[in-house]
């Protein structure tokens, strides 16, 4: 918790992550987040799912979402705080008013590289089975390396949780069998009428291939700008 606590301080104000006001990290451990009305992402989507699927203007609301959180990553990213977030998925983004308030949270397994020796010293040392290994790259499977590549490999598999409302890999059932398709190069398959080239673009490999979370941002305001069914962002 110190250590969560430690990178939640350090974050500068952003509209898109969470904001930490203020805690305890003495027994009883107290975190005290600002609120957020419409609970994660992931809950959301799967509790409005009837009414999503059937919004005509459900892509455009996808994509504003998705730039919303690749703003927070952005943010996450710049040489002022330097850091990974490690665990980015659909149950970590929280929602007030979908799909223009959204924000970026959980940072229990984030790093922080200012603090680090080398921008390499992102290998983790725990245990494979407490980590989301479903929305993780393949170069954590075979050098333990996770980098700010790792966290945009992460953004591809939550464009495609938005996209089909379920868990990535749904027909893996364990954490062995996840880790050998990944590493093989197995991919999600995007649905049918979603844009399936940013999330592809964002499973690149190797790594160096994916786009920066600036470069996404840039590509995802220019679809916006240019989506006829824009909506102010």
């Amino acid at each position: 918790m110190e250590k969560e606590v430690s990178i939640m301080r350090k974050l500068v104000y952003h509209k898109n992550v969470m904001q930490l006001l203020d805690w305890n990290t003495a027994e009883p451990f107290v975190l005290i987040m600002e609120f957020v009305s419409n609970g994660t992402l992931r809950s959301f989507v799967q509790r409005n799912h009837e009414k999503l699927i059937t919004d005509p203007e459900l892509q455009s609301l996808f994509t504003i979402a998705s730039y919303h959180i690749a703003l927070a990553m952005e943010h996450l990213r710049s040489k002022m705080l330097q850091v990974v977030h490690c665990d980015l998925a659909l149950r970590n983004i929280l929602v007030s008013r979908f799909p223009w308030e959204i924000k970026v949270a959980e940072f229990g397994l984030a790093r922080d590289l200012t603090r680090m020796r080398s921008r390499r010293s992102t290998r983790k040392q725990q245990n494979k089975e407490r980590l989301p290994l479903r929305w993780y790259p393949p170069e954590y499977f075979r050098n333990s390396y996770y980098s700010f590549k790792g966290d945009v490999w992460a953004f591809g598999i939550v464009l495609w949780e938005m996209q089909t409302f379920s868990l990535p890999y749904p027909t893996l059932e364990t954490s062995e069998q996840v880790m050998y398709h990944i590493y093989a190069g197995y991919r999600n398959v995007g649905p049918d009428g979603c844009r399936p080239e940013i999330m592809n673009d964002c499973w690149l490999e190797p790594y160096t291939a994916r786009p920066s979370f600036s470069e996404l941002v840039r590509i995802l305001e220019n679809i916006i700008e240019n989506d006829t069914d824009y909506v102010d962002v």
